[in-house]
């Protein structure tokens, strides 16, 4: 059984996130962005808390499948924030690869890996899919940046390509090195926290892991080809 945080722990929690803000005021590094995004993210995840009570005890498809289109748009529009020129055909690219490096992934841990019965069933489909559009959300955004900042140098499409998707890698790259000697995932961490053993929590990580490296690497490739396509020549 997980204990409950209070409130007063939950408020000693953001202790280091205030001493991140006051050296940025100190250093006059624009605290601005972080502040908004820490607010940001406590709203979220307290009005979340309470929206996931009502989806988890959905019994329509239909509503985890709106829940999961609201993801993919948003994941999208995010991922592509970077990006100066944010064109139609920017989000198009970005939604087309997250959609389908993330359902493709998505479906086979779901319905092959894990099997879950009924195939829509929120607990499990709604974690793992926000596990797996935030990966492809976070490929797909590095890669952009990238791939707009090497073709603004005028080198190689090809090239530019090549190095916009080594760089999008990085990250879960690093997290693969990382995991269980650096890092004690968060999914993993949540399962032991509440009495799973250990090995069945290794086991639910490998799949996360495997997940997340293949839906950013389907994901960034996928949406670095199609900007390669619609790229005109005066670009």
């Amino acid at each position: 059984m997980v204990e409950e945080i209070s409130l007063q722990g939950l408020a000693l929690g953001l202790l280091p996130v205030a001493a991140v803000i006051v050296i940025m005021l100190r250093w006059s590094a624009g605290p601005a962005t972080a502040i908004y995004a820490t607010g940001r993210m406590l709203i979220q995840l307290l009005l979340i808390g309470y929206v996931l009570v009502y989806i988890f005890e959905a019994e329509h498809a239909a509503i985890i499948g709106a829940v999961l289109i609201v993801m993919l748009i948003t994941a999208s529009w995010i991922a592509i924030r970077p990006v100066a020129r944010k064109q139609t055909h920017v989000f198009r690219n970005a939604l087309i690869a997250i959609s389908v490096g993330g359902i493709l992934v998505l479906a086979l841990v779901t319905q092959v890996v894990i099997a879950v019965e009924p195939w829509f069933n929120p607990r499990y489909v709604v974690p793992l899919a926000g596990m797996v559009f935030a990966g492809a959300m976070n490929s797909v955004s590095l890669a952009a940046e990238r791939f707009e900042s090497e073709v603004s140098r005028k080198i190689s499409v090809s090239e530019a390509r090549r190095i916009a998707f080594s760089a999008a890698l990085i990250p879960i790259i690093n997290s693969l090195f990382a995991v269980g000697v650096v890092a004690l995932p968060g999914m993993m961490t949540g399962q032991i926290l509440s009495g799973i053993s250990p090995l069945i929590a290794a086991k639910y990580q490998i799949v996360v892991m495997s997940m997340l490296f293949g839906v950013s690497g389907l994901s960034a490739a996928l949406y670095l080809q199609l900007q390669t396509r619609t790229l005109k020549p005066s670009d």
